[in-house]
Parts: structure tokens; C-alpha cells; sequence
């Protein structure tokens, strides 16, 4: 993590935001106190690559036998419980 003054950074705020922009965090200093951290945004758009291309394979997949109740909905209503 780098540290950059708040005059640092009036005196030059875009070199600061290309390198937040890379993924530098910085740590935000006035009078060389901590005042606050400049972080890079996750962004929710980023897509993930599928692992393989055509459908899903889920009859690959056993059957899970309920031992504690009697259907998914009985399942979640006794783990949800009183509100």
C-alpha cells in the first residue's frame, strides 16, 4: 500500500488515479495522520469465462434423499423458523 498526503495529492491527482485505476490501494495522510484509503472499484459488470462451451451436465449429479423433512420447503421453513 502506498501512502500519499492530501498536498501530494492536489499537486498531481492523476498519476495517483492511474495507478488506483491498476489496483494500487493508497492510504490517504493529512499532517501525517491516516485519514482515509483510496481503493480501486470492484466492478459487479466483470464477466467470468465459461468453464466449456454446451449445457449443463447435471444428471451426473445423485439424487440427495431428505432425512430430516419431508420436502425442500418443510427443510426451509424449520431453518428459517419463528419469525
Amino acid at each position: 500500500m502506498k501512502s500519499i498526503s492530501v498536498g501530494e495529492l492536489r499537486q498531481n491527482p492523476a498519476a495517483m488515479i492511474d495507478e488506483v485505476a491498476a489496483g494500487e490501494v493508497y492510504e490517504l495522510t493529512r499532517h501525517n495522520q491516516r485519514v482515509g484509503l483510496i481503493v480501486p472499484v470492484a466492478s459487479s459488470a466483470t464477466l467470468i469465462a465459461r468453464a466449456k462451451a454446451g449445457a449443463a451436465r447435471t444428471t451426473a449429479i445423485r439424487r440427495h434423499e431428505l432425512r430430516t423433512a419431508a420436502s425442500v420447503d418443510e427443510l426451509l421453513a424449520d431453518d428459517k423458523g419463528a419469525w
